[in-house]
This record gives C-alpha cells, sequence and structure tokens, in this order.
C-alpha cells in the first residue's frame, strides 16, 4: 500500500517546487464577512517611511509615489480608476508590464503549463477507464495482492494496482499515477508531477491558482465578495537580464473603484519584507 503515501508526497513537493532561493511567503488577504468595509478615497497617502521603504521625492504628477527599499527594490503605490473596467481587466495591464521584467520566468510556466495540460486530459481519461475497469481490478487484485489492492472502510476507499492509485475520502479525492498526482479537496485542486518539479493549485472559484516549477512560480489570489483584495507575485529562481527577481502587486478597493495598487519589483533573494510593506502602504489608504 506504498501509494497510499502519495497525500503527503504531492503536498511535500509542492512546499518543496516552491522553495528555491527566489521564493516569497505569500499570504492571502481575509475574505470573511467581518473583515472591514474598504474606503473610497480620491487621494493617495504616502508616509515618508514604510515598514523597509523610503519615498523618494514628493508625489508624481498622477497622484502616485514611488518608494526605494533594500537592494535597489522599487514600489509604487497608485490610485487607479476603474472607469467602467472591471478591476480583473484593470489588473490585468499591471500583471502583463510586471511580468515582461521576469520574461525567462514567465516562458518556463507557460511552456510547463502546455506540457501539464495534455498530461492532464491523458490523466483524465486514465481516471475515467479506472473507474470503469473497478470489478476487474478488484478481481486482480485477488489473484496478485502484492501488485494490486482495495481498502473498503465506512468513509474511504483505496484502489490500488502497480503504480497507479485512487483514493476517496469524505470532500477529498486523490488520483496517483507513478511521478503524477491529482488531488481534489471540496473546491480546490492540486496536481503535481515529481519528475517536473511542478505543482499547480487552483480554486473552483478562481480565488486561488498557483502554477510552480522548479525555477519559477506565480501565483494569483484574489478575494471573494464585493470588494477587490488581489495579490499577485511572479518570482524566478535566476534573477532576469535587468536583475529582477521578483516582481507582483498588492491590490484593494472598493468593487466600483478607485482601487489603490502597490506595485513590487524586487532584485533581493528574501523579499518578504518589501510585499509586507506595499501591502501596508495599501491598507493604510483603503482599509484591510
Amino acid at each position: 500500500m506504498q501509494q497510499i503515501t502519495w497525500p503527503v508526497i504531492a503536498l511535500a513537493l509542492m512546499a518543496a517546487a516552491c522553495d528555491n532561493p527566489g521564493t516569497v511567503r505569500i499570504t492571502t488577504s481575509s475574505t470573511s464577512d467581518s473583515s472591514g468595509v474598504l474606503k473610497v478615497v480620491d487621494a493617495l497617502q504616502c508616509p515618508q517611511t514604510q515598514g523597509v521603504l523610503t519615498r523618494k521625492g514628493s508625489a508624481r504628477a498622477d497622484g502616485s509615489c514611488v518608494y526605494g527599499g533594500p537592494r535597489g527594490s522599487e514600489v509604487i503605490l497608485q490610485l487607479v480608476q476603474l472607469d467602467g473596467r472591471s478591476s480583473t481587466e484593470a489588473l490585468k495591464s499591471f500583471e502583463n508590464r510586471l511580468t515582461s521584467d521576469l520574461p525567462e520566468a514567465v516562458a518556463e510556466v507557460e511552456a510547463e503549463n502546455a506540457r501539464v495540460e495534455a498530461e492532464a486530459a491523458r490523466a483524465e481519461a486514465d481516471a475515467a477507464r479506472a473507474e470503469a475497469d473497478a470489478s476487474r481490478a478488484a478481481a486482480e487484485a485477488e489473484a496478485a495482492a502484492g501488485d494490486s489492492a482495495q481498502v473498503r472502510m465506512p468513509g474511504l476507499r483505496v484502489d490500488a494496482q502497480g503504480d497507479k492509485a485512487t483514493v476517496r475520502l469524505p470532500g477529498m479525492k486523490i488520483e496517483a499515477d507513478g511521478d503524477r498526482a491529482n488531488i481534489r479537496i471540496g473546491g480546490l485542486t492540486i496536481r503535481a508531477d515529481d519528475k517536473s518539479s511542478r505543482v499547480n493549485v487552483s480554486s473552483r472559484d478562481d480565488t486561488v491558482n498557483i502554477d510552480a516549477t522548479d525555477g519559477a512560480a506565480r501565483i494569483r489570489t484574489s478575494g471573494s465578495g464585493e470588494a477587490v483584495r488581489a495579490t499577485f507575485l511572479m518570482t524566478g529562481k535566476e534573477a532576469s537580464a535587468s536583475g529582477w527577481r521578483t516582481v507582483g502587486y498588492e491590490a484593494r478597493g472598493p468593487v466600483g473603484g478607485p482601487i489603490v495598487v502597490a506595485t513590487v519589483r524586487s532584485k533581493d533573494r528574501d523579499p518578504d519584507r518589501l510585499f509586507d510593506a506595499a501591502k501596508a502602504l495599501v491598507t493604510l489608504n483603503v482599509g484591510d
């Protein structure tokens, strides 16, 4: 029953895939009903200092403020009018500009996504075929107990055959095939590939999406509800030609706007404090 250890292996892999010098700690914004109401603002508050950040001069003509941080890092605080656009449309332009500073990391994630999509389609077909052959697998399990097994307990069902295994628990389904595993927990899906050190985490309502390979990671989170609470981060194991290792943004505001966006560019291997300070600037302006 070695296959039953796949949940632990897959979750450990998810951590390992992101455990490189460019990794940063990600915390999602609170999305519970107890979260405060976000304020409508018409001008930014730009303190001289915030955490590891120091403001560079006065506010620019468009009202934005530029901050400098450790090792040449940069944070720009901006007030963005939606003008009839959705926040998703407005923030996509920020994502595009930021990721242009990490072209190698983007290319790695996109190439791996294309490969894994094909693998996922094959895995789905294999899972459907395995389900249809359940009765035959049971007979083979009795004939070759060393290579296959079945477990039936209240709330638990396990079907294992060679390198393949399916585990079902209330609210959870795990499908493992050699180096690959799909884990579904409620509305969350985790796809892990040990061979390529690749992990994808996504939620049914698109509030969380994480793509991680051995050399790059892309994280998107968004809060549910009426307010805008969004985080984006792209990080590479190696610095880009321009020297950046991590880029991203923290954005918050009322659903109709305007929204406050802090864009982050970092050359540091450990930009946690930088992102914390950027988040604090956004919170200062519109609330938590």
